[in-house]
């Protein structure tokens, strides 16, 4: 992990600007709404209501309130990731084992900045320091599946209830299949390169940074990030402004809802194949709800297109064998099927 170099400066001429930036921040958003709403009226002055319009308002909102959203705790969440290295990190977990060390892999992963396609440099680490299968497998689950995107997204669109959910059942899902993964004893599907391979200690970063060092890698990790996902933000939030405009509440309802026994594995075997990222599917399934998907349903979905996309799975195939890579799809589909059906059943 590569951190911006700052000269030393004392908390206070850190702080002052940091206070007053999110000050700035809090009077901007809370003028989100009714600035879309004015800006929607001057351009559909005799067609206001329309499903154009509707549509319309509902991108020009949802854009800078997404944006704001990400840049806030992408920047919080960049100064947490700055006391975490690859070799803090395998070491951590190194000695773990069952249980305990399933719960401490998932927490991991949801505040260290890796993702799918940090997946084979991570698991050739930590199988290198001992880790168990299991937990290695709890870490790959929660890592991308449970992000600061996502989070930020769905709080944004559905409140935070709904985001305390999704925190909540993918730290679940993580911990029960690396769990179940671990006891099944599937070692011998590692491909055997991967055993006798020897990576060698990495560097580990001094963690003994001040304030401003910290900040600093709180902007460059909000540069990195949004400077990467932003299409996505658009195309997904543009997807959903179309949806919310002009899909019929009634054929969403009939295809995703409760109703209708089949939506949530359905759900779940369209999503393993798609590709996208939570900037991406998030705000379309916001539209999917409001147009009467159910929220069982949509979270299945969301969570297959997040937490078992196509390139990991075909990135970990080098270095695993093919058993081992059905199992792991296996478990976390059935865990993403049970939370979508509970939830469907309780909400």
């Amino acid at each position: 992990m590569d951190f911006p170099v700052k000269i030393s400066k004392s908390p206070a001429y850190t702080l002052i600007p940091l206070i007053l930036g999110l000050a700035a921040w809090y009077i901007l958003y809370i003028f989100l709404a009714p600035g879309a709403e004015l800006i929607t009226n001057l351009i559909f002055r005799d067609t206001a209501g329309t499903r154009l319009s509707e549509a319309v308002r509902f991108f020009i909102f949802e854009v800078p309130k997404v944006m704001m959203l990400l840049v806030l705790i992408i920047f919080l969440v960049g100064i947490i990731r700055s006391y975490f290295s690859p070799e803090r990190t395998r070491k951590m977990l190194g000695g773990r084992s069952l249980f305990a060390g399933n719960v401490l892999a998932s927490a991991l992963g949801v505040v260290t900045p890796f993702c799918s396609c940090s997946a084979i440099p991570l698991f050739l680490g930590f199988v290198e320091s001992g880790v168990p299968l299991g937990v290695t497998f709890s870490f790959l689950i929660a890592a991308p599946m449970i992000n600061e995107v996502a989070v930020v997204l769905l709080f944004g669109l559905f409140g935070w209830k709904t985001a305390l959910i999704y925190v909540s059942t993918g730290l679940f899902i993580a911990i029960i299949s690396g769990w179940i993964i671990g006891k099944l004893n599937m070692e011998r599907w590692i491909e055997a390169w991967v055993k006798e391979a020897k990576f060698g200690e990495q560097e580990d970063t001094d963690m003994k940074m001040t304030l401003s060092v910290r900040v600093g890698y709180g902007l460059k990790a909000v540069r990195e990030i949004v400077g990467k996902i932003w299409p996505y933000i658009l195309l997904g939030i543009a997807v959903g402004a179309g949806v919310h405009g002009y899909v019929p509440e009634n054929f969403m309802a009939s295809l995703m809802g409760k109703s209708a026994w089949y939506s949530v594995p359905l759900a779940v075997l369209i999503g393993i194949p798609l590709y996208s990222n939570a900037a991406g599917i998030i705000p379309i399934v916001s539209v999917l709800i409001e147009k009467g998907a159910s929220l069982g349903t949509a979270l299945a979905f969301m969570m297959s297109v997040i937490g078992l996309s196509l390139p990991e799975v075909i990135i970990l195939r080098k270095v695993l064998k093919l058993p081992l890579i059905l199992t792991f799809v296996g478990v976390v589909g059935t865990g993403i099927m049970i939370v979508g059906f509970l939830f469907n059943l309780i909400f």
